[in-house]
């Protein structure tokens, strides 16, 4: 499932939810939260965009829970990873400047420039 430019956090969430659900009854609310560890109204809150997102621990749980990318769940609730901050903390200048130039470039240049730096020879 792909994320929609459109959509959501809540909406993302449950939509996604209730696609597994569909074909598996331990997809309700009340079972996903008790497996994500919140509360079964918080997370009904959650998929209706009544509250802010949850904490990226939580975003994490709900993002293996239900097969998801964290990264885009975090993504989606206005949230950077932690372990990227730390990585963009380091060298700010460097990721910034890096960012910006690949702002407008297309997916497979991302991705292109992504596998230099990991098959790179430094």
């Amino acid at each position: 499932m792909y994320y929609v430019v459109h959509m959501t956090f809540g909406g993302y969430v449950r939509e996604v939810r209730e696609t597994f659900r569909r074909d598996d009854p331990a997809y309700s609310v009340r079972r996903v939260a008790q497996r994500v560890g919140v509360e079964p109204a918080y997370l009904s809150k959650i998929e209706r965009d009544q509250v802010a997102p949850p904490s990226e621990a939580t975003i994490r749980r709900l993002a293996s829970e239900l097969r998801a990318d964290p990264d885009l769940l975090l993504a989606m609730a206005g949230k950077v990873s932690s372990d990227l901050q730390a990585i963009v903390r380091r060298r700010p200048q460097l990721f910034g400047e890096l960012i910006r130039e690949l702002r407008d470039a297309p997916d497979h240049a991302i991705l292109r420039v992504a596998r230099e730096v990991r098959d790179g020879d430094w």
